[in-house]
């Protein structure tokens, strides 16, 4: 019930300041998290991510106002963040199908997005795969990017499109012949090349997300980002054997079960946004392991 208040205390502070400029690192802290953290959970629970949420609830309010008001257009456009009635316009056709003149006109049909409230839902879903592990502090090495956490600014903008890349380029395949031998405390089934995420801190309004080995005596790090993981307890989350053409499908599910169903019940929080995504395969097919680092709720 604690995660529930704190995601509400969230969307609190985003409706009372729709027509203010809203600090996503402020939303972040009432939910008690990183941006990048909050970001992802809202956006795997509710399938939209929070920039365009909070666009459709302030457009919502802005046509709410054209037919309730005689205000200016230019008045309420600048109320809700748009430096010109041209951008204003442009936006509110894009979500209402019509421009904010015809919106005052008796009878005009517009959408309108409630608020969101987070609440604990009674589904009757199917089982989720996992265990509670505690393990010492890690030692890990590989090929590190920075992501702005709405995805704008760079040629390589996501973490998916980074493994395209290199894949492409040879990089996850030098980077598994320079793992060496797999540390003993791993599955043997386990590949060679995985991904961690929010492990350090970085700019705001950014994360990192690094193509990483597990450092055994073998390796070759020459070249490559070192990081040491801190000792931390893994919720870890496991999938059903799966072809990789239905990769998407299964990791986005796990994403969205752990934060919409394992988290909110659980009695544990996340630590700072910091997770795994492990890589095996056995019998001829695939399947990925979720860690999220976490701790118990005081």
């Amino acid at each position: 019930m604690d995660w529930l208040m704190r995601m509400n205390r969230a969307l609190d502070y985003i409706e009372m300041n729709l027509s203010e400029e809203i600090e996503l690192g402020e939303v972040a802290r009432k939910a008690c998290c990183s941006s990048h953290q909050f970001q992802r959970m809202f956006s795997f629970i509710t399938n939209v991510t929070l920039a365009e949420y909070i666009r459709r609830r302030s457009l919502t309010l802005a046509a709410f106002e054209l037919q309730n008001s005689d205000a200016k257009v230019i008045d309420i456009a600048l109320k809700y963040g748009y430096e010109s009635p041209v951008s204003f316009a442009r936006a509110f056709q894009m979500l209402h199908g019509v421009n904010p003149a015809i919106a005052r006109q008796e009878g005009t049909a517009l959408k309108a997005y409630p608020r969101i409230s987070f609440l604990i839902s009674i589904k009757g879903a199917e089982a989720m795969n996992y265990r509670i592990e505690t393990k010492e502090a890690l030692q890990i090495f590989g090929i590190e990017r920075v992501f702005p956490i709405n995805g704008d600014g760079e040629a390589v903008a996501s973490p998916a499109e980074f493994w395209k890349e290199s894949h492409a380029n040879g990089e996850v395949e030098r980077l598994a012949v320079h793992a060496g031998d797999l540390p003993s405390f791993l599955s043997k089934d386990l590949y060679k090349v995985h991904a961690v995420c929010s492990y350090r801190k970085t700019e705001n309004d950014s994360y990192p997300y690094m193509l990483c080995a597990f450092k055994s005596d073998s390796s070759d790090t020459n070249g490559y980002t070192n990081i040491t993981i801190p000792a931390h307890t893994w919720a870890v989350f496991s999938s059903d054997p799966f072809t990789w053409d239905s990769f998407d499908e299964i990791i986005e599910t796990l994403y969205r079960r752990f934060f919409s169903e394992w988290l909110p019940t659980a009695g544990y929080e996340q630590v700072d946004g910091m997770e795994f995504e492990i890589y095996g395969g056995r019998d001829g097919l695939n399947y990925v392991e979720l860690w999220f680092a976490v701790r118990k709720i005081a």
